[in-house]
């Protein structure tokens, strides 16, 4: 099959990766030309575990290719994937879709046989009907349908959640997109992956109703933490406690300095403003949304008062920048909002990220100083902060540590160590929720 991902950001290059190691013929397309350059030199723009290998191997197999032009994309495809970015429009929370509409104009023009437009980018319910819209605006005489097929795609382990899902959601009105859509996920019916088919709304909501419920879980638990710390408890207990019921489920239950990322923070508020404008306000979304903003005003207050009270002068060796581990992702991260609080209140801020610092630059305050090595980080610092759990901070030498500081000062955000054994290396040792 001929199957073209219109964009190649990270749904678009890990999907049309993943189709071509299927056996598809993958066309990326993207209009930024100096990415699709590098992209077809097989340097990607992106760190996803497994992406690079995959893309070297089909490239040199002949079945991922790269392009800007529209024309040698659309022609020959039997499936055409929107997978453009939808970020949060300024001023409403809605999800930004002209993106979506510019790709569906442009793959009007060229549309020739039968094609599937498919929606992979997350969009709103009413996106695969204004497509269709669009499409036969711009030509009515195309033979056509349009679907939905979101993604659910974790950074860090996109790859492994391409090939072996949960579940495969396709939206579709016709039997003949069904069937396309069916024989290209055709592999996955090795290992008995359901590929549940339903209308283009419910395809379109599933994805935020899904997202939204994980969020929901998250800022649970990190509001059971505070409790859990008025009244003396361990939110680790609370979480097993409930994470072993088969109702709720143990995945999620952790505590931290609140989601970020490509998709929560983002599609809860398209989710949110699409609920009022339907007069069907989702008021648990919108608590969650409020709890996540509060976590990370909470963590700023933890942190302040485990230096005394006041953090400036002082020297905070920052480990872990990124929204989450295996990623170079800063979107949305809790560092972008707790670390310029804390250098505006006069703090120094060394960091480390195994992935995430060229990234953060654009991003955080130029007086933030970075460090390739992470005892160099640490040098001389009055408290270290533990922001996000990559593996490279879990088994760090706590004698080595403490001995390079000037204070004495852990606090652990994503509660990796364990209080007893940091408080008898020496450390004053804060964590959350216990």
């Amino acid at each position: 099959m001929n199957v073209t991902m219109i964009g190649s950001g990270y749904v678009g290059l890990v999907s049309g990766a993943c189709f071509a190691e299927f056996g598809a013929n993958v066309t990326c397309l993207d209009i930024d030309a100096a990415k699709i350059e590098e992209l077809t030199k097989g340097n990607i723009p992106i760190y996803e575990p497994g992406l690079q290998d995959l893309v070297d191997k089909n490239i040199k197999e002949d079945r991922l290719k790269f392009t800007t032009d529209y024309l040698h994309a659309v022609a020959d495809s039997d499936l055409i994937f929107i997978a453009v970015g939808t970020p949060t429009r300024h001023g409403d929370g809605h999800a930004d879709l002209k993106y979506v509409y510019q790709a569906a104009k442009e793959i009007a023009k060229h549309l020739t046989g039968y094609t599937v437009i498919v929606d992979k980018s997350t969009v709103p319910v009413g996106t695969a009907r204004n497509v269709h819209r669009i499409i036969k605006e711009e030509n009515p005489e195309a033979d056509f349908d349009v679907a939905s097929n979101p993604e659910f795609l974790r950074e860090g382990a996109a790859i492994s959640d391409f090939m072996r899902p949960d579940r495969v959601v396709i939206g579709v009105e016709s039997e003949r997109a069904k069937e396309r859509l069916h024989e290209l996920y055709r592999p996955l019916n090795l290992i008995e992956s359901p590929i549940i088919a339903m209308g283009l709304e419910s395809a379109e909501l599933v994805k935020y109703a899904s997202n939204a419920f994980l969020a929901t879980k998250i800022s649970f638990i990190n509001e059971i933490s505070t409790l859990c710390e008025a009244v003396g408890a361990d939110v680790h207990d609370i979480a097993r406690g409930m994470g072993l019921d088969g109702r709720i489920g143990r995945k999620f239950l952790h505590v931290g300095p609140g989601y970020g990322g490509s998709c929560f923070p983002k599609d809860t508020r398209a989710l949110i403003r699409t609920a009022q404008e339907k007069g069907t306000p989702c008021r648990i979304v919108e608590a969650v949304n409020e709890v996540n903003e509060a976590q990370k005003a909470r963590m700023i207050k933890k942190i302040r008062e485990a230096l005394g009270g006041d953090e400036t002068g002082k020297t905070i060796a920052v480990l872990g920048l990124t929204f989450k581990p295996e990623t170079d992702d800063m979107r949305e991260a809790p560092s972008l909002s707790i670390l310029p609080k804390l250098i505006e209140n006069g703090a120094n801020i060394h960091a480390h990220d195994p992935k995430g610092m060229d990234e953060a630059k654009k991003l955080l305050p130029d007086t933030v100083t970075y460090f390739e090595d992470i005892y160099k980080t640490i040098e001389n610092a009055d408290a270290i902060v533990l922001m996000t759990e990559w593996n490279a901070y879990r088994g760090l030498d706590h004698k080595r540590t403490i001995s390079l500081m000037r204070g004495n000062v852990f606090i652990d955000l994503r509660n990796v160590y364990e209080p007893k054994p940091m408080r008898d290396a020496g450390f004053e040792y804060f964590c959350v929720g216990r």
